[in-house]
């Protein structure tokens, strides 16, 4: 663990890390609570935070002064990458693929065709998790504008593969 930021004797002291510029206390000490903020939030801030209180002159600690929150910080989907895998031809088989770099929690993947006609695909033809898009026995009906959307609690992004048969 490594000490992030103090208050002792009327002082707040901001300590060396990669924290310092965007860290501080929420409220003046000692007038609201101690809420720690950080500032332009990045994913490597997540981890576990502890709050430590000692008070000056106090003969023992009873271990309720002690107050840890885990933090974790989200990250929205990078923009995808769509890839066409196979021959499109009458009669073939194509897999369509869709993956994002970054994400956290790991985004979800959902398949829909915009154009001509809009279209929606669900299991087993789409994996959500894998990001992959299954067209068998292709036919000329099939061509089309086919969009993926990477999503997870952050936000979203998308790529596409226009598909001609």
């Amino acid at each position: 663990p490594e000490q992030v930021l103090t208050y002792l004797d009327g002082t707040v002291k901001v300590e060396e890390t990669e924290l310092k510029p965007r860290v501080g206390f929420l409220h003046p000490v000692l007038s609201h609570n101690i809420s720690l903020v950080i500032n332009v939030t990045r994913e490597g801030d997540s981890g576990q935070y502890m709050c430590t209180v000692n008070v000056v002159d106090e003969a023992t600690s009873t271990g309720k002064n002690v107050a840890v929150i885990n933090l974790t910080v989200l990250v929205p989907p990078a923009v995808p990458t769509c890839h066409l895998h196979g021959s499109p031809a009458v009669g073939a088989n194509v897999t369509l693929s869709c993956s994002s770099e970054k994400g956290k929690p790991s985004p979800g993947y959902q398949w829909q065709r915009t154009a001509p006609t809009p279209q929606v695909f669900f299991p087993p033809a789409q994996d959500q998790a894998r990001g992959t898009l299954k067209l068998t026995n292709l036919s000329l009906e099939m061509s089309g504008l086919y969009v993926c959307v990477a999503e997870n609690r952050a936000g979203s992004a998308e790529c596409s593969v226009a598909l001609e048969v």
